[in-house]
């Protein structure tokens, strides 16, 4: 079977349509998702320094600012893990069984 046939069938392929659909679909919300988070907190860095500067209890050294800033970190790795996790699983899968379909 020439390639040609092989990306010819698999372009035909409703699945191979769907699969494209979700990919997009899911990285543009991922990636909407985390600018959100990372730009939000840059704004409010940019627009409101003074939140950012409280103190998260009195006594304590540590502002508001310092867990913000670990959470937008923690929040990037755990959508990354969330992304890889289902491409790694159901777009995997479903590319599986395009490339199967198509070599038949």
């Amino acid at each position: 079977m020439k390639d040609d046939d092989v990306v010819a069938r698999i372009a035909a392929n409703p699945k191979y349509m769907k699969l494209v659909s979700m990919r997009s679909t899911y990285s543009i919300f991922m990636t909407i998702l985390i600018m959100a988070i990372y730009y939000g907190y840059i704004l409010l860095i940019a627009f409101d320094k003074e939140f950012l500067a409280r103190k998260l209890a009195d006594g304590m050294v540590t502002s508001i600012g310092i867990p913000m800033g670990v959470g937008v970190i923690l929040l990037t790795i755990i959508i990354t893990n969330i992304y890889v996790r289902r491409a790694n699983s159901e777009f995997d899968d479903l590319t599986a069984e395009i490339i199967h379909e198509a070599h038949q």
